[in-house]
């Protein structure tokens, strides 16, 4: 049986801590949970986190004051999803369908997590990618309400009382964002709180974290976009990003506030620039528990794909020669990530790097190589390699790098659309007789390649995912299923299974568990079908797995919190998970 609150809410009672000053979790003296409710009359309707509309019983609606505001008739959750389904349904386009469902979301939380739960491979590409990327665009002249935190350099100065003031006393998951590098689309301004919104909504619906323990942030330390700075409607601050030590100093202050009023939460930094990526993930992993899912989160759930495909094949993934195109922080996520599943198969770490080729717009990355940032150091080929470029150019091309290499594996993260065309792809299979094609760049729009193409040009023998959902492929009579290696598969099994462990740190090891343990579901279930990633419709079943996984690596780590001992970890992961079932809502006695 799944909780309705989970293990966070029960952890926040022993620590004496309310949920929020307008409701707490309780339990009766039959050890039900119920809610507590502190306002009274219409407020208790304005709060999605109460309000259930038509669904509020007749006892709830006497006893809060609400009797005569809502419709005589009381309805069931499944009446209300019937309605919610069929009006969202209705809307004209996925924006709509977006918007439509933020809206709900600000209404009445659990009916919005009810509905996307129940169907959400339908619903996961309008909250998240690709549909995120559109709304966060247009974020400006679409907005209608307020949702997490936001700090700019107009109060980072009272972060501490602007995190203490907030409506949520015990929050366990912050997904931050300096909104610098949008999925493919690049700085957005404020607008970018579009992807914290969307990715918690997944930590909910697939790992089961309560969503009264989690917040958006953005970060708003400005933008360089002079369209924003000039448009009438932008809503964000209204100047250059902050750099340098401005920009660090503006960090450590939003840190700072979240450590004194939120010791148990967890940072999940997010599309933050390939710089500040590294360097704010390196100066604050071990201050608090944190990591950058753009890096680590992509380079794990790539990873896993790839055990999955070369476990298709019966190869290993220390015989791959792997070329990775783009080397931006999702780039050198994966790119760490394969070398460090090298290492783990018994390759020498020096072996490991010498199978794995990084190329960014200059070409490969080279030692020796001028005005190289320095996250690209450990990624870099013996300058001897630069003998592949034809014509006396300065590194080889992704052609060059392909033939020469003698690459297996050809991953993209590049965002540049078509840059997988019928040379690049044809090459491949003359270097292997099945190749391994991911083309991971989001969104759709952006992607190196569309699936369609790399089966006519490989003649239906490659092994292709994306990074965006795509339609199987017909090819030759057979259907081909797309595989979406999507972060999703990781991230909020990751964050829940930290969370479970009062994880102090989230480890490297953690990260790798995490990635095995998407391989190992896939090929227990899903290989024998065909599919390199599973369905998005397994995606709660897959983020159970890896929290499961990470709990013990946090254990054997030494980073867990909780005392765990004793516990049967399956069990516990499973009947604390949240789900979107109405409680029962009493007002507080004063």
């Amino acid at each position: 049986t799944q909780s309705t609150w989970g293990v966070f809410s029960r952890v926040a009672h022993v620590r004496n801590v309310s949920t929020s000053p307008y409701f707490d979790v309780k339990r009766d003296a039959s050890g039900n949970r119920y809610l507590e409710v502190a306002v009274h009359g219409v407020a208790a309707l304005r709060l999605p986190q109460i309000n259930k509309g038509a669904a509020f019983t007749e006892e709830e609606r006497n006893a809060l004051g609400i009797s005569g505001l809502l419709p005589p008739t009381t309805k069931t959750m499944d009446q209300q999803l019937q309605r919610t389904y069929r009006r969202f349904s209705a809307q004209p386009s996925p924006l709509e369908k977006y918007q439509y469902l933020r809206d709900l979301q600000e209404r009445n939380e659990h009916l919005y997590f009810a509905l996307i739960m129940a169907h959400l491979e339908e619903c996961m590409p309008i909250i998240y990618t690709p549909t995120v990327g559109d709304a966060c665009r247009k974020f400006s002249h679409m907005y209608n309400y307020p949702r997490g935190l936001s700090f700019s350099r107009k109060n980072i100065d009272q972060a501490d009382k602007i995190v203490r003031d907030y409506f949520l006393n015990d929050i366990r998951m912050i997904v931050a964002t300096d909104s610098s590098a949008i999925l493919g689309i690049g700085d957005q301004g404020y607008g970018g709180i579009g992807i914290p919104i969307g990715k918690l909504a997944l930590y909910t619906a697939a790992g089961g974290v309560s969503p009264f323990q989690t917040c958006p942030i953005t970060l708003d330390v400005g933008t360089n976009r002079k369209d924003l700075l000039d448009d009438p409607a932008y809503l964000g601050i209204r100047h250059k990003r902050l750099v340098g030590k401005e920009y660090m100093e503006f960090m450590e202050k939003f840190v700072k506030a979240v450590k004194t009023n939120w010791p148990k939460a967890i940072i999940q930094w997010e599309d933050l620039s390939k710089d500040a990526a590294f360097s704010v993930l390196e100066r604050f992993r071990d201050e608090v528990s944190s990591f950058n899912d753009d890096v680590q989160g992509t380079g794990a759930v790539t990873l896993g794909g790839v055990l999955v495909a070369c476990k298709s094949l019966g190869q290993k993934l220390s015989d791959q020669r792997v070329v990775i195109s783009g080397a931006g922080a999702g780039g050198a996520g994966v790119a760490f990530a394969i070398i460090q599943g090298m290492v783990r198969e018994g390759l020498s770490l020096e072996e490991a790097r010498k199978r794995v080729f990084v190329l960014d717009s200059a070409g490969l990355l080279l030692e020796g190589r001028s005005r190289m940032e320095e996250y690209k150091l450990g990624l870099t080929q013996p300058r001897s390699t630069k003998e592949w470029a034809k014509g006396g150019s300065e590194a080889p091309t992704l052609l060059e790098t392909i033939e020469n290499s003698k690459a297996t594996v050809l991953l993209g993260l590049s965002g540049i659309s078509g840059q997988f065309n019928k040379t690049i792809v044809e090459q491949m299979t003359k270097n292997a007789e099945r190749p391994i094609i991911f083309c991971l760049s989001n969104p759709t729009a952006n992607v190196e390649a569309l699936p369609s193409d790399v089966f006519e040009w490989t003649d239906g023998k490659a092994l292709v995912a994306c990074g965006s959902p795509f339609a199987d492929v017909n090819f030759k009579g057979k259907s081909h299923p797309i595989g979406q290696g999507n972060n999703a598969f990781v991230f909020p099994g990751l964050g829940a299974g930290a969370i479970i462990a009062g994880a102090s740190k989230i480890t490297d090891n953690m990260i790798m568990e995490g990635s095995l343990a998407l391989a190992e579901y896939t090929i227990n279930n899903w290989l024998p079908h065909g599919r390199i990633y599973p369905p998005v419709s397994d995606i709660r079943k897959v983020c159970q797995y890896v929290a499961v996984k990470v709990v013990k690596q946090a254990i054997a780590d030494g980073v867990n919190t909780v005392n765990l001992q004793d516990q049967d970890i399956e069990a516990l992961v499973a009947t604390e998970s949240w789900s979107p079932v109405y409680p029962h809502v009493r007002p507080r006695a004063f």
